[in-house]
C-alpha cells in the first residue's frame, strides 16, 4: 500500500506519524513522509522536520522517502497525493488546547478529504495501538465498506483486532414495513428474525472473518451521527471508519451532511474510507 504521512515535526505530528506507520503493515513496501512550507524561508525548519520524522519511524518502517513542497497546505498535501498515487493520506487534526500551524484545522480537514484522490486517515488524540476498531455500516446490501477494508486494510497489523460492525437503526431513514419492534431490537434479535438488516450484518461478518480478525455486529436506535458518537466513546475504540462516495462525474468525495459532522465531532482517530 502506497501512504503518505503528513508531518511538521511537532509532538502532535509524531502522533500522526507513529499512527499512521500502523498502516504500513508487515511489508517493506515505501512509505513517504510529506511536510510542507509556505514559504523558502521556512526550508531549514522543514528539513528538520522530515530528519525527525526519519528517525522516528526507521525502528517502524523499513523503506522511508520524504518529500518537501512548496505552497499552500492543503492544496500540496491534495496533490502530491494524486501525483503520486498514494492509496492512503494520513493527517493530523490541530488540538484546541495547544496550536500548532501547519496540523490541519477542521475546515482544511474537510477540504483534503473531499479532494483527496484516496482514503483519508485522520489522526486524533495521542498515539494508539490499533486494537478495536468501529466500522460504521450504512446497513445497505450494496454497502461496499467492509470488503474495502477486508482487502487494503485488514492484514496489515500482526495484533489480533476486535472489529464492531455498527448499524443504526433510525426510525427517520426506517422505509415501509419497518416495525417500531425491529426499530428497538437488537444485532441478536434482527438475526433471529432473518431481517434485512440482519442478513446485511451477516455478510459483512463473514467478510471480515479472517485471521487476527475478531468481527462481530452491534445495533443502536437514534439518530445515526449521536449513536457513532456514543459507541466510539463507550467502547474506547482505537479507530473508527467510515465510507465515503464519490458523485458521478466529481472528481473529489462527496460528503453528506452526516459524515461532516462525524468527521468533526468524533474524539479519536476516523479513517475515511474510498
Amino acid at each position: 500500500m502506497r501512504v503518505l504521512l503528513t508531518t511538521d515535526g511537532s509532538e502532535n505530528s509524531n502522533n500522526v506519524l507513529r499512527f499512521g506507520a500502523q498502516f504500513s503493515g508487515l511489508s517493506d513496501q515505501l512509505i513517504t513522509v510529506l511536510t510542507v512550507i509556505r514559504a523558502e524561508s521556512e526550508r531549514e525548519q522543514g528539513k528538520a522536520a522530515l530528519l525527525g520524522a526519519s528517525q522516528l519511524l526507521t525502528p517502524m518502517v523499513s523503506n522511508i522517502r520524504t518529500k518537501m513542497r512548496l505552497g499552500q497546505l492543503t492544496d500540496e498535501i491534495v496533490n502530491e497525493a494524486k501525483e503520486g498515487r498514494y492509496e492512503l493520506i494520513v493527517m493530523g487534526i490541530q488540538p484546541k488546547r495547544k496550536p500548532v500551524r501547519q496540523l490541519l484545522k477542521s475546515p482544511s480537514i474537510l477540504n483534503v478529504v473531499e479532494k483527496a484522490p484516496c482514503s483519508v486517515l485522520i489522526v486524533k488524540g495521542p498515539y494508539r495501538s490499533i486494537r478495536k476498531i468501529l466500522l460504521c455500516d450504512s446497513g445497505v446490501e450494496d454497502s461496499s465498506l467492509p470488503g474495502k477494508f477486508a482487502v487494503r486494510y485488514a492484514d496489515l497489523s500482526e495484533h489480533e483486532e476486535d472489529i464492531t460492525i455498527l448499524h443504526v437503526m433510525s426510525q427517520i431513514s426506517a422505509g415501509p414495513g419497518i416495525s417500531g419492534r425491529h426499530l428497538r431490537a437488537d444485532a441478536e434479535d434482527l438475526m433471529q428474525e432473518k431481517t434485512p438488516e440482519a442478513k446485511v450484518l451477516e455478510r459483512n461478518i463473514a467478510i471480515l472473518n479472517q485471521p487476527l480478525i475478531h468481527p462481530h455486529p452491534k445495533v443502536r436506535h437514534g439518530f445515526v451521527v449521536d449513536e457513532i458518537l456514543e459507541e466510539a466513546q463507550a467502547g474506547d475504540y482505537d479507530l473508527v471508519i467510515i465510507g465515503a462516495h464519490r458523485k458521478e462525474g466529481w472528481r473529489g468525495i462527496l460528503l453528506d451532511d452526516l459524515a461532516r459532522k462525524i468527521i468533526l465531532q468524533i474524539d479519536r482517530s476516523i479513517l475515511v474510507v474510498l
